[in-house]
């Protein structure tokens, strides 16, 4: 797309509340564990020391709540065509983020999402905002985090 076409996109006016979407699946990684605590400067014996968490209520180490939350926009971002992801001014905020269930290295998790709330946005860039309901799931189904997202978009 030329930077003409890319100016053009919109998809804001054919988001309706009620829409739904799932991604498809990604499995948390040692590898993932590890860089993101390299990232984040968070070694908490949770995520980075496993014979102490042997012993722990979970059993064994558990992925950082904000790795997976990190994950979880990615499948977003994949998960949209190309329009879609044209017509993303910006991530605008995230509310009632709870983490519900642990993530375990080598568990599957995929996104579901239903729009909430669209609210045009008179001024400035972008011509509204969508806020989703968003569900963080594992393989087994369990709702490991939800929150909601909100999104500027074209």
């Amino acid at each position: 797309m030329s930077q003409q076409d890319t100016d053009d996109v919109s998809v804001f006016e054919d988001i309706e509340e009620g829409d739904t979407d799932v991604t498809q699946g990604r499995t948390i990684t040692e590898a993932d564990v590890t860089n993101f605590a390299g990232i984040s400067g968070d070694f908490n014996h949770l995520h980075t020391d496993e014979e102490r968490m042997g012993d722990s209520m979970f059993g064994e180490r558990i992925a950082h709540g904000m790795l997976v939350v990190s994950a979880a926009t990615g499948l977003l971002w994949q998960s949209r065509t190309p329009e879609e992801r044209e017509a993303v001014v910006a991530f605008y905020g995230m509310d009632e983020l709870r983490f519900r269930q642990p993530v375990y290295i080598g568990d599957t998790i995929r996104v579901e999402t239903e729009v909430l709330e669209t609210r045009e946005k008179p001024d400035g860039p972008g011509n509204g905002t969508v806020r989703n309901a968003v569900e963080i799931k594992n393989q087994r189904d369990q709702t490991v985090i939800s929150c909601e997202m909100t999104s500027l978009m074209k």
